[in-house]
């Protein structure tokens, strides 16, 4: 694990700009889906989902976020980063992330919640896949997140 203090990072302002992803996802046609990647705390790299714009199932924000820090910055800078994204990283995306090795991850909306919105079954929580490669944390602005699923027509 990163020995960079995370806890110093302006958590609040992260999260919003990946709300702000996530609802340009959702007004360009695409689910509320949103991620930046920081690091020193300046964001480096953002992105939001593009699953149907882009016709392509792997474009979840996360995932393509873990893709490109890995083409472009070494496993050392990558443990000094934090992916902030708007809803818990699905089993597909926290399987990429355990590759980039990003120091930790913090997301607005829960799996668990995000099943509730889409009427489905939950699937494995991130935390399982990340295991010991990334601090996970949760529920950052939870009430924001959640009325961003609340407006999707899911």
């Amino acid at each position: 694990m990163s020995s960079t203090d995370f806890d110093s990072f302006a958590h609040e302002q992260h999260m919003r700009t990946a709300f702000e992803l996530a609802q340009e996802a959702a007004d360009r046609g695409d689910e509320p889906f949103g991620s930046v990647l920081v690091r020193d705390d300046t964001v480096l790299m953002s992105d939001s989902n593009r699953v149907n714009t882009a016709g392509d199932i792997r474009r979840h924000p996360e995932l393509h976020l873990a893709y490109r820090a890995c083409e472009e910055y070494s496993p050392a800078v990558r443990e000094e980063m934090v992916m902030y994204t708007s809803t818990e990283p699905c089993p597909m995306c926290a399987g990429g992330m355990v590759t980039a090795g990003f120091g930790r991850v913090i997301y607005s909306v829960s799996s668990d919640e995000i099943a509730t919105f889409t009427e489905s079954t939950p699937g494995v929580r991130s935390r399982a896949i990340l295991g010991d490669s990334s601090d996970v944390i949760g529920g950052l602005l939870n009430d924001e997140g959640r009325q961003l699923h609340a407006d999707y027509d899911w």
